[in-house]
């Protein structure tokens, strides 16, 4: 099933997840830059974003969400070939949390797909 991503007044058609380079021509597209530059600003942004969460500090961007970092327990999994059980050590995992303009916008749009 493809889906539809508009750009301005260009139409971007892919299967149900957008890519890298998508994102990038879409962001190009937008801002009138070159696809080289928007690669090095989408670039910048996950860098950026990756090396804030690692450190331990959020970044929210109000409207889009918040990215942070979140302490997971230890806990006691299971093997799925033997059952046998094992324990899962203590982790900090990057979260993220939509917003609530970006939340209002998906619930909106779902209903608008095709099926």
């Amino acid at each position: 099933m493809a889906a539809e991503y508009w750009c301005g007044s260009q139409q971007l058609t892919t299967g149900d997840t957008m890519n890298k380079s998508e994102l990038i021509d879409a962001i190009a597209t937008r801002t009138e830059l070159s696809k080289v530059a928007s690669g090095k600003a989408l670039d910048a942004v996950i860098e950026t974003i990756v090396q804030a969460v690692a450190k331990g500090d959020g970044v929210s961007l109000v409207g889009f969400g918040s990215f942070k970092a979140a302490a997971r327990a230890a806990r006691e999994g299971k093997n799925p070939k033997t059952g046998e059980k094992i324990k899962i050590a203590a982790t900090t995992v990057p979260k993220f949390s939509a917003g609530a303009t970006f939340k209002a916008t998906v619930a909106t749009a779902k209903g608008k797909k095709k099926k």
